[in-house]
This record gives structure tokens, sequence and C-alpha cells, in this order.
């Protein structure tokens, strides 16, 4: 049995670290093993659309929760902004061995559209 769990853990790291990019979206099935991480809610969107001017970037806030074998351990409300970037980035290496290069919710507001709340996710980029 022991060796089944190390195999397991062996490739399915493999394959998930194998991706340069990972998306955290708010997918209901939590595995058994191991630490995932949930996409809770979007809120305060107030980025500078595509397609318009704006004096201010804004910013983004998500709540995130993490789960390690099953359980919730842990949720967190992040924003995304220019000021907390390194924080943003120390967080999220806590739970991702490799580089982290970007951290950000997609999809990016577009004028005129609205994105539905099922449509969103972060999406980490990692140095290759």
């Amino acid at each position: 049995m022991k060796i089944f769990l190390t195999l397991f853990l062996v490739l399915s790291s493999s394959i998930i670290f194998a991706q340069s990019e990972l998306k955290i979206n708010n997918k209901k099935c939590i595995p058994k093993l191991g630490y995932y991480l949930r996409l809770q809610s979007v809120f305060d969107d107030s980025r500078c659309p595509e397609g318009v001017t704006c004096i201010w970037a804004g910013e983004v806030s998500a709540t995130v929760e993490v789960y390690k074998d099953k359980k919730l351990v842990e949720e967190k409300t992040v924003t995304f902004n220019s000021k907390n970037k390194e924080e943003n980035f120390k967080w999220f290496a806590t739970y991702f061995p490799k580089k982290i290069k970007s951290i950000g919710v997609a999809p990016y507001p577009k004028e005129g559209q609205i994105v539905k709340p099922k449509k969103q996710y972060i999406q980490i980029v990692f140095m290759d």
C-alpha cells in the first residue's frame, strides 16, 4: 500500500507540475490526499476593462480555500494589485514548489461584457 501511495503522489505531482500554467477555479471535487486550492469567489473587481482608458489600473479580490487531505485548513482573501504582488507570490508559493512568474484573475474584464462567476479563475504561471 505504501508503494502504491508513493507512486501515486510522484505521478500526480509530476503531472500537475509538468504544466507551466495552473488554473484555480471553483471546482467542487476535492482530492483525498495532499493540498488543493479552490476559488470560492471573486469580488470587488475594479480593474480597468480592455477598450477603456482609465486613470487607475484597479484591483480585484478573491477568496481562496485551501484543503489538505479533504479538510479545509485555511480560507484567505487575496487582493491582486501592484502593491501586494510579492505578498501574494509568497502565499501561493507555500503550496507550489515551482517558482511563480505571475498570478492573476482571469478572464480580464472587457468593456460592455459581464463575466459569469463560473468562468472566473486564478491563473498561476510558473517559470520554466
